[in-house]
């Protein structure tokens, strides 16, 4: 239910493959994607994205009554994606909800197809948010935003997205991947201690 490609290039696309599931993630899928981002330290750019129209909807529900919501996998997942050298670029399909929201502040970048929403009702289902989703969100969209979305459960659009700051750019749904790989190209071309002494500037 995870495809990964490994171009020449550098480049790696991970993909989320559970389309009839809403791309909801399960404990298996979370720790062949934490293994995958753990392994990509040579790869010069990562590039997540789902099939068919949501990108994640969080956790399996099923997965999650039974403990997955309060695991330390997501963890262990934002922050193997946070640690990576490369260029990370979250190619929103769609929807991105619930524990699914740390993959992608985790990323350097992410862009989003325009009928994507984003929420993340945490609070409303009892469970604490994963340690480090909170303030990541808040640097990108301030702390009233941040409470906004994890304290009175609201969702944004991706319009919403792109103005408060959580989102680079809409693009059409079609296009994420192909927009994603346009972006990363000077990146791939680029020496990488170059592209990572960049990337340390920019914290």
């Amino acid at each position: 239910m995870i495809d990964l490609i490994q171009e020449d290039s550098g480049l790696w696309v991970v993909t989320l493959n559970r389309a009839q599931k809403a791309n909801s993630l399960t404990e298996a899928m979370l720790t062949e994607l934490a293994e995958i981002a753990e392994s990509a330290h040579q790869a010069r750019a990562v590039i997540f994205t789902g099939t068919g129209k949501v990108f994640s909807a969080g956790a399996d529900l099923d997965e999650a009554r039974a403990g997955l919501a309060t695991s330390d996998v997501w963890e262990r997942l934002s922050s193997a994606i946070a640690a990576l050298p490369g260029l990370t670029i979250a190619a929103l399909n769609g929807t991105l909800a619930g524990g699914a929201t740390g993959m992608a502040l985790a990323c350097d970048l992410r862009i989003a197809a325009p009928h994507a929403t984003f929420f993340y009702p945490v609070m409303k289902l009892g469970f604490l948010p994963q340690p480090s989703d909170p303030a990541r969100l808040s640097a990108l969209i301030g702390p009233a935003r941040t409470k906004l979305m994890l304290m009175g459960g609201q969702k944004f659009t991706a319009e919403e997205a792109l103005r408060f700051g959580l989102i680079e750019r809409i693009v059409p749904a079609q296009d994420v991947v192909h927009v994603a790989r346009a972006i990363a190209a000077d990146t791939l071309a680029a020496q990488p201690k170059i592209a990572l002494g960049i990337k340390q500037l920019c914290v």
